[in-house]
């Protein structure tokens, strides 16, 4: 916060923005504002039919007994399995929204956490009112995180609720051949979904860096889902396999591993490890900008 608008503030706010309850006050604030737009809306609906379309598709197809996928078993992982177990489109349904529609989702509101703000001329009171610029960046990163847990959810409750009406639930046959109960298969499931939202974080501290470096919404959101877009097709060149274990998106379906028996940790431990580098860099990223930003708007 700049020397005028501490001032602005007064005696009387800066001992507010002391008060630990004013930074629960702002955190709440953010995620009610964020979850209230019709955008957030608009993708949450969109990632909740997904599913729906996925398992439709597969009930139409294997109408007549034919396997699930095209060639009988191809297409999208565990995709094949579906029909005998309508928890696997849970797994089918996060492995087609992970690598496209759950990041572009997520870049749509880190994009605009800060740069939405400064477009419609509202950061600079926000920072008078008095959230401080450390605190205000940390709740938004903080909605941005809830958000890439409420938009998982949204996918695996939407999956788990078509995938019952659809298809027969029982025993769940691991990625190594044995079977376990149904009631484990869900906790595997929550444990997958838990590790897909957590597979964001470091996406979603880029996305809140490049939203400090501009005033444009837009812009911000645009350049967020460019980055992916890039960092994807590089991640997909075999030639430049020397760096795909350093790109954010490398490790994401290693939530697969998950469904081994006994667990297979080594990938998911590395996928965690580098979210958390991704989050460390680009979040001290964005608050060395963001603390340093001239707020005019």
């Amino acid at each position: 916060m700049s020397q005028a608008e501490a001032e602005a503030v007064g005696p009387a706010g800066a001992g507010r923005s002391r008060n630990p309850l004013w930074t629960f006050g702002i955190l709440r604030s953010e995620l009610t504002t964020t979850l209230r737009r019709w955008r957030t809306l608009a993708l949450l609906g969109v990632l909740a039919a997904v599913p729906v379309l996925i398992g439709i598709a597969v009930r139409i197809e294997t109408s007549d007994g034919s396997p699930a996928g095209p060639g009988g078993g191809g297409g999208p992982a565990f995709l094949s399995q579906v029909t005998n177990n309508g928890l696997f489109l849970v797994f089918a349904a996060l492995s087609v929204t992970l690598p496209v529609f759950l990041p572009m989702a997520v870049g749509v509101v880190a994009g605009d956490s800060i740069a939405g703000e400064a477009g419609a001329g509202t950061l600079r009171y926000l920072l008078v009112a008095p959230a401080g610029r450390t605190r205000l960046l940390l709740a938004k990163y903080a909605s941005t995180l809830a958000f890439c847990l409420l938009a998982t959810v949204v996918v695996a409750a939407s999956a788990l609720a078509v995938g019952a009406l659809l298809f027969p639930v029982g025993e769940v046959t691991t990625i190594s051949g044995t079977q376990i109960g149904f009631g484990e298969g869900l906790l595997r499931a929550g444990l997958i979904a838990l590790t897909v939202a957590a597979s964001l974080i470091g996406f979603a501290a880029l996305g809140l860096f490049v939203s400090t470096l501009t005033g444009s919404g837009i812009a911000a959101m645009a350049t967020t889902v460019g980055v992916l877009i890039t960092v994807q097709i590089l991640d997909s060149i075999p030639q430049l396999s020397g760096m795909h274990p350093y790109l954010f998106p490398h490790y994401w379906l290693s939530f697969a591993d998950l469904l081994r028996d006994p667990v297979y940790w080594d990938d998911v431990v590395k996928n965690l490890g580098l979210q958390g580098l991704y989050a460390a860099v680009f979040g001290s990223a964005a608050w060395a900008r963001f603390t340093a930003k001239d707020i005019t708007a």
